[in-house]
């Protein structure tokens, strides 16, 4: 899944990420590529939790 990962600059020097079609996937880091990689690995979390409680097709 290729998504979008906006980021911007707050005013306190820190860079937020975020991946709008994941709702609630944003992460701050110290650089843009930080906040960046954090929000890739907070979606690869979400996306994985997802596949987890979802039921696995019945067999036969």
């Amino acid at each position: 899944m290729e998504s979008r990962v906006e980021c911007e600059r707050e005013e306190d020097g820190r860079w937020l990420a975020e991946i709008p079609e994941l709702p609630g996937v944003l992460a701050y880091g110290s650089s843009r590529d930080e906040a960046m990689a954090r929000a890739r690995v907070l979606a690869l979390q979400v996306l994985a939790e997802r596949v987890d409680l979802t039921e696995a097709p019945p067999r036969g």
